[in-house]
């Protein structure tokens, strides 16, 4: 049985996938229904980071990857220290900016941010990153949208390692799909968590957010997710899912 502590923690977690859920639909970043994906799938659901494009969206955005990290730090799967937020070029740049805002503003804790260079760049500062310069034994802690594959994190990762020796803390969604990687029967999140040996974590994830969609109303006072999106969503996620 549960101690009230515990209960009182997985109450604020549902409160916090209905809460994140919420906010995507509010910034028009979700959207139920049809929709073909990059890799050909027929998805029941649409993830546009795009979508937070004003100032105060990607405020709130960095406030809930800011309410995990401290969540995973007291949970024990984060380091207390983190010396800066890593977002890859282009999307994890905002990301990574508004999350060390964050944490600073919210929590008192000072973090530096960084990010990529599509380029190397030969002259002013020169090298392949911006913002707080990676040294040895700095713990780094990487920031990102959604995770497909895993490819984005298997380019940056080297990128990281080749500036100093560091630390990856690990890595921060916004999402977990929850499919698997290509032929392996390992989700994306779970293939990468055992490649590099960093916790993956997210703010929520696919089923989380079709639980909350069934719960939240529309304009028209109509669920976001009907009993066909819902079946759709059970069938891809049996056909894709991990």
């Amino acid at each position: 049985m549960q101690s009230a502590e515990e209960m009182q923690e997985t109450e604020q977690a549902q409160d916090m996938h209905e809460q994140f859920t919420q906010f995507l639909l509010d910034c028009q970043a979700l959207r139920f229904g049809s929709f073909t994906l990059k890799s050909g799938r027929i998805s029941p659901y649409f993830i546009n980071a795009g979508a937070f494009n004003t100032g105060d969206r990607i405020a709130r955005l960095g406030a809930f990857y800011a309410q995990r990290i401290v969540e995973a730090q007291r949970e024990g799967v984060l380091p207390e220290r983190i010396d800066t937020i890593f977002g890859p070029a282009y999307k994890g740049i905002p990301l990574a900016v508004a999350t060390a805002i964050a944490l600073q503003r919210d929590f008192g804790m000072p973090v530096g941010y960084t990010f990529d260079r599509k380029e190397r760049k030969d002259h002013g500062d020169g090298g392949m990153m911006v913002g707080t310069p990676l040294t040895d034994n700095m713990n780094v802690l990487m920031v990102d949208d959604v995770m497909t594959a895993g490819t984005a994190v298997r380019e940056v990762v080297p990128k990281l390692r080749a500036e100093a020796n560091i630390h990856l803390a690990g890595l921060v969604l916004s999402v977990d799909r929850g499919e698997r990687a290509g032929d392996s029967e390992l989700s994306a999140v779970a293939s990468v968590e055992q490649e590099f040996g960093f916790p993956v974590l997210a703010i929520t994830d696919v089923r989380h957010i079709f639980a909350a969609g069934k719960q939240l109303l529309d304009a028209d006072g109509q669920p976001y997710v009907s009993e066909a999106i819902d079946q759709a969503a059970h069938e891809y996620l049996a056909r894709y899912g991990a």
